[in-house]
């Protein structure tokens, strides 16, 4: 049976995830088709990092259903990666790069079987992708940010995923380790591979990414870079207070 059968990678339908009460995302739909890079944008507090918690079955939403090439996110988890915060990580932890990444291949191992060669070689490819592969041995609390992001990176990419999640992965890095990691991103979407990226930087959105969510507790469009990323729906999202479309391409920031 043929486990992507479905033309789109990711479907939300009826989406509600309230807080104490308050919602946090109301009534979202979304079609994400195969093979984009997506950016997910909007004002803090909009519910983008709990879209993606609630995708991943990490928060319960009160309402709502997803499936993930037709199918449940259960069935689906080996399809599946995911980059999460960097602050989320507890960066202490007694552990070197290279084991880091190898968790990556627990999901197609299981907890019991040990990661063997091939998965060990995998996970120096990866190292070596992102430039960290000098770096295997190292403890993880003695990397800078933009190290640990592309750790984390490699990590995503050990688990040969068809729909990547990425919590803003281009946050506290500097502007080379940001190319890097778009170049890669660019890379997966070329092979065929979906990724889906909560970010910040208005200014990068048209450059970096082919589609793209706008995002305020409802979702405000969806969709080609192209036809949604309008002064209007910008406006929309963020309430007035945004730089708009052609001084984003200028490289100039509105006034409130």
């Amino acid at each position: 049976m043929n486990q992507t059968a479905s033309d789109n990678a990711l479907e939300v339908r009826d989406l509600t995830v309230a807080y104490h009460e308050k919602p946090v995302l109301w009534d979202i739909d979304l079609t994400v088709p195969k093979g984009i890079l997506m950016a997910v944008v909007g004002p803090n507090g909009a519910g983008k990092t709990t879209l993606i918690k609630s995708v991943l079955g990490l928060l319960k939403p009160a309402a709502g259903q997803v499936s993930i090439f037709g199918r449940s996110y259960e069935t689906s988890r080996p399809l599946v990666g995911y980059v999460p915060q960097r602050g989320s990580v507890d960066w202490d932890f007694p552990t070197c790069v290279l084991d880091v990444v190898l968790m990556g291949r627990y999901g197609s191992l299981g907890w019991i079987k040990r990661p063997g060669k091939a998965d060990r070689d995998l996970a120096v490819q990866a190292l070596g992708k992102v430039g960290m592969d000098k770096l295997a041995s190292r403890q993880i609390s003695q990397l800078s940010g933009g190290q640990q992001q592309r750790v984390f990176l490699a990590r995503a990419l050990v688990q040969q995923a068809e729909l990547y999640f990425m919590d803003e992965p281009f946050q506290g890095v500097d502007a080379k380790t940001e190319r890097a990691i778009i170049d890669i991103l660019k890379e997966l979407r070329s092979s065929g591979k979906t990724v889906l990226v909560v970010h910040h930087d208005l200014q990068t959105v048209p450059e970096y990414f082919d589609w793209v969510t706008l995002l305020n507790v409802r979702c405000i469009a969806s969709g080609p870079v192209t036809d949604v990323f309008t002064e209007q729906n910008l406006r929309t999202a963020y309430g007035g207070r945004v730089a708009f479309k052609s001084q984003i391409a200028a490289g100039t920031e509105a006034e409130p």
